[in-house]
């Protein structure tokens, strides 16, 4: 049976910006509780009062502030090289049995040659590839007789070196993401290895972006 406290929560769950400042004790108990009213009392299908409200949030208890993590903290000033790299392209791909074929053929192509970027990741219904514009005619050719869902240009990467043991730190990525949208920056594309992360943005998003991974590590 749902009650005032478990709406609440749920509620609160789904937005963790708004959560993250209430844990912080920097909002307003009494605007969020007439705030969130309407939503509440929608979910029990009853008026509900915002008094009742209140002493719900006032008895929450969400997680600990991820960003107050001693080991966190650590580890975001501990990040490694960052890297830009532009004039990028995003081809997707749908998976088919020759996909894997066609993915050989643009490897043979760049052999080691260290100057191109080139990322691939595979999903379940359709592969991504990622790659630098000059070598769009390649990427073309070798996957002739694939099927071609889409293609983004004007795409910068910016790649981050994490330090070791870092997948064991709660957190890591959520604070990269929330510092990412709190600037508006949206991402086209994630690409993460054991210890790199990347993310695509388009070209006219990249100099804010790289602005606020630099800082997480201040």
């Amino acid at each position: 049976m749902r009650t005032i406290a478990s709406c609440v929560e749920e509620i609160l769950v789904a937005q963790p910006f708004l959560e993250e400042a209430l844990s912080r004790n920097i909002i307003n108990y009494s605007a969020l509780a007439e705030e969130l009213q309407r939503p509440v009392s929608v979910m029990l299908h009853k008026p509900v009062k915002s008094g009742a409200i209140m002493m719900a949030l006032r008895r929450y208890n969400p997680p600990k502030d991820l960003g107050s993590s001693l080991k966190l903290r650590r580890v975001l000033q501990n990040l490694g090289d960052i890297t830009v790299r532009s004039n990028l392209s995003d081809f997707t791909f749908q998976n088919s049995r020759t996909i894997i074929d066609s993915h050989s053929k643009i490897l043979e192509h760049l052999g080691t040659n260290t100057s191109i970027f080139y990322a691939f990741t595979r999903g379940i219904h359709e592969s991504n590839i990622i790659i630098s514009s000059s070598e769009k005619k390649i990427v073309t050719d070798c996957f002739k007789n694939e099927s071609q869902i889409g293609l983004q240009e004007n795409l910068s990467a910016i790649s981050i070196s994490l330090p070791a043991n870092n997948s064991k730190i709660t957190g890591l990525y959520y604070q990269i993401f929330k510092r990412l949208a709190w600037e508006g920056i949206s991402l086209y594309e994630v690409v993460s290895t054991t210890n790199e992360f990347t993310i695509l943005v388009e070209d006219y998003l990249v100099d804010k972006a790289f602005s606020v991974i630099k800082r997480l590590k201040s």
